[in-house]
């Protein structure tokens, strides 16, 4: 990805107009209801940021963009809570999540999944301890690796929006595009077959075990571990694809060197590619999720209510494709 992806900076009138819409909003954006109920809101952006969302939906110019520019203060959002169910709710860090929702709404449909973060659409991203290596958003010690967002699901988000909250310690995302990518073109044929499997990370599986283990999203969604549907990594135009990928829960169907040595070749030119963004306080990332791969720089967490904290929020740019939870209130909640 070029490291010229677009950007835009808020205005002091636009930062006056957002604080002043988000205290006016009663209604929680982590729940599903709030999307429907007001989906008006999303007019109410500053017409140039909502322009600009509007602008890299459309026309698609780089894996990511950037807004930068809406204050946060460090007391009255309160610490970093010390796990994903406990705390971040205070009415500053609602302010968060309403910016956050409309700029998603500006984007598309947004939606969560039945399998986490107890189906909350807006969610934390914190280090949690005992998650220190393990392979998702609430690790520290160990390198995220580079992955689509939910890429084992037909219905992955297009889009993925995180919000700095606090990040002092300038932890950095990494990013990757699949157009700055050059494979051979027997390479490409390779990846564009159906001879892999994306299993679902663990976290769609852990998280519902222990605490709703009687959902019937669970029992779903280990199936889809057990008995996965092959898939290709590259679809789309052939000469301008778009990519699904999460390394660590990538596998080449059957005994297949040829389709080992062409997904090496695509993750060592990402890899050489990548390009660091720091999520700072008061910006947010949004990822093309059909361009981009995705990780995190490891670091030292210290539990302490000053560590690394995102808000998370995914987007489809067309919900009437996607099949919501068996369990579910809402379609914005899949499985």
């Amino acid at each position: 990805m070029s490291a010229d992806w677009p950007s835009y900076e808020l205005g002091t009138g636009e930062v006056e107009q957002i604080l002043d819409l988000a205290g006016r909003v009663a209604q929680d954006p982590g729940e599903p209801e709030f999307y429907d109920l007001r989906h008006d809101l999303r007019e109410q952006l500053p017409a140039g940021l909502r322009g600009f969302l509007e602008e890299f939906r459309r026309t698609e110019p780089a894996a990511a963009c950037t807004v930068y520019g809406l204050p946060i203060d460090d007391a009255k959002v309160g610490p970093t809570p010390a796990h994903w169910a406990n705390g971040g709710r205070t009415p500053h860090a609602r302010e968060v999540e309403v910016y956050l929702a409309l700029c998603g709404m500006a984007l598309g449909e947004p939606f969560t999944w039945s399998t986490l973060q107890a189906s909350r659409m807006i969610q934390n991203i914190v280090p949690i301890p005992g998650d220190e290596l393990r392979q998702n958003g609430h690790s520290s010690d160990s390198l995220l690796e580079f992955h689509t967002e939910d890429g084992f699901h037909p219905h992955r988000c297009d889009y993925l929006l995180l919000f700095g909250v606090r990040n002092e310690d300038k932890v950095a995302t990494t990013v990757a595009s699949v157009r700055d990518v050059r494979l051979s073109a027997q390479h490409v044929r390779v990846l564009s077959r159906r001879r892999f499997h994306i299993l679902p990370d663990d976290e769609h599986v852990r998280q519902l075990a222990l605490r709703d283990p009687g959902n019937p999203a669970l029992e779903l969604v280990r199936q889809m571990v057990e008995d996965p549907e092959p898939v290709a990594v590259l679809f789309g135009d052939p000469a301008n694809p778009y990519l699904r990928v999460d390394l660590p829960f990538t596998r080449c169907v059957g005994d297949d060197p040829v389709s080992g040595r062409a997904l090496a070749a695509l993750m060592a030119q990402l890899e050489d590619r990548q390009f660091d963004i720091v999520v700072e306080r008061g910006s947010l990332l949004v990822v093309d999720n059909y361009l981009a791969v995705h990780g995190r720089r490891p670091f030292s967490a210290r539990y302490d209510g000053t560590d690394r904290w995102l808000k998370k929020l995914t987007v489809s740019r067309n919900l009437r494709v996607h099949n919501g939870s068996p369990s579910a209130r809402s379609p914005r909640v899949l499985i």
